[in-house]
């Protein structure tokens, strides 16, 4: 639906968007495409969804050597269309190409204690994992900042992540509360509050007031989640009066940045070559556009569990990395076959690796063509990111029209 400038994104169109992002680190592996753009494949179909390579992130612990930025961006994006993330479902941009991230990062900066950002759990652990860099700088501070303008900036409600990052997601629920109770006061705004509840008709109103009661007095989060889906369906409230009806449950103002939830993803941790976690730094991944005959080779000299020693020894599947990848790419038929023949010694690890590794590059054909297609034609890809970053500028401006004039620097 389209809005007029300014206007208010609904809560109900709030819960309707996601947001998520991936820094550029170039060509993906088997542990993003599971633990992420799988995922991202499936919401864009469910939600209204925005998908943005966050350059400006890399630049928090990259900012000395930043030179692959753009080569990096280009080769992730084309892993994301092959993998079947589709420009015409959903929105992808370059974080860099859409201004308004920074603004709203900045005029969050102002309200933001400096102990909210120094309690994030993640800002000493990556300093003690990265103490080759120095990251005594504002800008590895404030990342979490800029990842709450990030997700604020679309008033997204949902943000699929992994647990290790709902901390970050919980920063910006206390950002955006803390934003709303500073700016989202109106003159009169009990009064227009109280009109708007006369607007419901008598039932309605009534069973909202009772919801706010229990909530207000008692805390009652179920009575807050009902009160909640009362406005919701309420047609003939405008949004100025939904919003305002929404702060007032929580005793508030109006709600000018939503509360995004973390949506958290279903796919465990994907194991590497070596058996612990997939990731770049450890140079144990199966990358997502593999040559089949590389596939071919880092499956069959993965780690397998140590027990078997020689061919005879029975084996635990729970104990070994290659039966993870089982779970995700066999059906219950290879699995079960899988758990019988490893735990009786009846197959041996190499006759455990062959159908995975036929699963894998099955799955990998489709990608690679379709990423060689992309690749023939990089003016294709370059297109879709500025088709991306004009619409994601136009959602953003909307927010920061509103943001700008509840600070009271909307010079209009």
């Amino acid at each position: 639906c389209h809005r007029t400038a300014g206007s208010l994104l609904s809560s109900s169109e709030s819960s309707q968007r996601v947001l998520s992002g991936m820094r550029p680190t170039g060509r993906l592996h088997l542990g993003h495409y599971h633990g992420v753009i799988k995922n991202w494949v499936q919401l864009q179909h469910e939600y209204d969804c925005f998908f943005f390579v966050a350059d400006w992130h890399a630049l928090t612990s990259s900012y000395d050597d930043a030179h692959d930025v753009e080569q990096n961006t280009f080769d992730m994006v084309v892993d994301w269309l092959a993998a079947g993330v589709n420009p015409g479902a959903a929105t992808l941009f370059v974080q860099s190409r859409v201004l308004e991230h920074a603004e709203l990062h900045l005029l969050l900066s102002m309200i933001t204690p400096l102990s909210w950002l120094e309690r994030v759990p993640s800002y000493k652990d990556q300093q003690v994992k990265l103490n080759d860099k120095d990251l005594g700088t504002y800008g590895f501070l404030g990342y979490p900042l800029l990842q709450a303008a990030d997700i604020l900036i679309y008033r997204a409600g949902n943000v699929p992540v992994g647990a290790d990052q709902v901390a970050h997601v919980e920063l910006t629920r206390e950002i955006a509360r803390r934003f709303n109770h500073l700016y989202g006061r109106e003159p009169g705004f009990e009064q227009q509050a109280e009109a708007a509840i006369g607007k419901m008709g008598k039932k309605a109103a009534r069973i909202y007031k009772e919801l706010r009661r229990g909530y207000v007095e008692q805390g009652d989060a179920e009575a807050l989640e009902r009160a909640q889906a009362l406005l919701a369906e309420q047609a003939n409230l405008s949004i100025g009066d939904r919003e305002r009806l929404f702060g007032y449950l929580e005793g508030g103002g109006r709600i000018i940045l939503p509360e995004p939830q973390a949506l958290l993803n279903e796919y465990p941790t994907l194991p590497g070559l070596d058996g612990e976690k997939m990731s770049k730094s450890y140079q144990n991944t199966i990358a997502l556009r593999e040559a089949p005959d590389v596939v071919d080779e880092k499956i069959r000299t993965m780690k397998t569990d140590p027990a078997r020693a020689r061919r005879s020894d029975p084996g635990d599947p729970a104990n070994c990395p290659v039966f993870s990848l089982h779970e995700i790419y066999s059906d219950s038929d290879t699995c079960k076959w899988v758990v019988e023949g490893c735990s009786s010694a009846g197959i041996g690890c190499v006759d455990c690796k062959k159908p995975l590794i036929e699963a894998v590059n099955v799955e990998q054909d489709i990608i690679r063509k379709r990423a060689e297609e992309f690749e023939d034609d990089p003016d294709v890809v370059h297109s879709i990111l500025q088709e991306g970053a004009d619409r994601a500028r136009d959602a953003a401006r909307e927010t920061l029209e509103d943001v700008r004039a509840a600070i009271g620097i909307g010079h209009r």
